[in-house]
């Protein structure tokens, strides 16, 4: 059986950061990178009342967004923004250059089935989903397979069968390894002596480079295959098989 793999996008091989980056300092100035707003005191009733994120927005693009120090005004003004920019997804850099190729190539040449899945707001242009898959194929991964989705990733991955999920929330890592069978690689953008206990304790395996988890994955790849190449072994010699 090909060997079953589904991979996030945006903060795993998708470097939404550097874009949402951009498109602040656009918008806001440099400043955005220099200080973080000050700690909100209780309000009045006579005070106007700071917006909050948008519900819609995706966790990953909001944490990213924070670490731009930005107010809650400044997030929905800049999604917004993003939202109003043609084929905004597709414009986005590789988090780690070739990476999209390289796992391009070895799923061909070790025959695995990828999904990409995301949680990506609409913006002007094409559809989400068309987005990513001409990002993607620019990248060097033809005929990808992507899905748009809003719930559970780890019933999501149960429901695909997938044996490995790659991913860079803890959260959802954590919701796959409850919910699916899937082994659970967790991209980890900071010190890795900082990943939740809990991820560790659920067998979530952090790493700190998208190249490690393809190599991971590989080594998973080999240890799956090993099974059925011993049995080829035994009957090419003869060897009768155990009741």
């Amino acid at each position: 059986m090909p060997l079953r793999v589904g991979f996030d996008l945006d903060g795993t091989v998708a470097d939404m950061y550097s874009a949402l980056r951009r498109e602040a300092i656009q918008l806001f100035g440099d400043e955005v990178l220099r200080s973080a707003p000050t700690a909100s005191a209780p309000q009045d009733a006579g005070q106007e009342q700071v917006p909050q994120p948008k519900a819609d927005e995706d966790q990953a693009a909001t944490l990213a967004i924070q670490e731009l120090h930005l107010t809650a005004r400044q997030q929905n003004q800049l999604w917004d923004h993003v939202k109003q920019i043609e084929n905004f997804w597709a414009t986005l850099p590789e988090l780690e250059p070739g990476i999209i190729s390289r796992i391009a190539r070895t799923a061909r040449s070790r025959r695995w089935e990828v999904i990409f899945l995301t949680t990506r707001p609409s913006t002007k242009g094409d559809l989400v989903q068309l987005q990513s898959q001409q990002w993607l194929e620019a990248y060097g991964f033809q005929y990808p397979s992507v899905f748009v989705v809003q719930r559970s990733r780890g019933k999501i991955a149960d429901a695909l069968q997938l044996d490995a999920f790659v991913d860079d929330r803890p959260e959802n890592c954590l919701d796959i390894a409850v919910e699916s069978k899937a082994k659970v690689i967790l991209i980890w953008h900071g010190n890795l002596s900082d990943v939740p206990a809990g991820a560790k304790r659920l067998g979530v395996r952090p790493v700190a480079t998208i190249t490690e988890a393809v190599t991971i994955l590989e080594q998973l790849d080999d240890v799956r295959q090993q099974p059925s190449l011993m049995r080829a072994v035994k009957k090419a010699l003869g060897v009768p098989p155990r009741e």
